[in-house]
C-alpha cells in the first residue's frame, strides 16, 4: 500500500484539526486572517513565511524546521549562516547530503564540540 503525500496546507489543516484549534482561533493565534489560512489549507497560495510557519509549528506541538521544508522555505537564520561562510557551507552540506540519520546526528554533535572548543566551552 502507497502512502500518499500530504501537501503543506493538507497537513496544516490535519494537524490544526487534531489539536483542537478552530481556523478563526488559529489565524488568530498565528497572525493571519481566517481567509488567508483557509485558502492555505485549500493550497489555493504558497504557505507563508518561514517565520508564521515557524508560529504555526509551535502551537501545533510540531519540530519547526520539518515544517518549514515542508513549506518550501529556508529557516530564517540559514542564508546569514551561508553568507559568511559563502564556500564552506554549501560544502559541507554537499558533503553531508545523502548520510544517514544516525550519521546526521554524530555531524551535528561534533559540529557542536568543535564549535564549543572554538568558544573555549570544550573539555580540556
Amino acid at each position: 500500500m502507497s502512502q500518499r503525500k500530504l501537501t503543506f496546507g493538507q497537513t496544516l489543516r490535519e494537524a490544526r484539526i487534531a489539536r483542537g484549534h478552530t481556523l478563526r482561533g488559529f489565524a488568530a493565534a498565528v497572525g493571519v486572517s481566517p481567509t488567508y489560512l483557509s485558502q492555505v489549507e485549500q493550497d489555493n497560495v504558497d504557505p507563508p513565511t518561514a517565520e508564521r510557519v515557524r508560529t504555526m509549528a509551535d502551537l501545533l506541538g510540531a519540530t519547526p524546521d520539518e515544517w518549514i521544508a515542508l513549506a518550501g522555505r529556508l529557516p530564517e537564520d540559514l542564508p546569514d549562516i551561508i553568507r559568511k561562510q559563502p564556500t564552506a557551507m554549501p560544502e559541507l552540506l554537499r558533503a553531508a547530503s545523502g548520510l544517514t540519520p544516525r550519521q546526521l546526528a554524530e555531524l551535528v554533535d561534533r559540529a557542536r564540540a568543535l564549535r564549543d572548543e572554538r568558544r573555549g566551552g570544550g573539555k580540556a
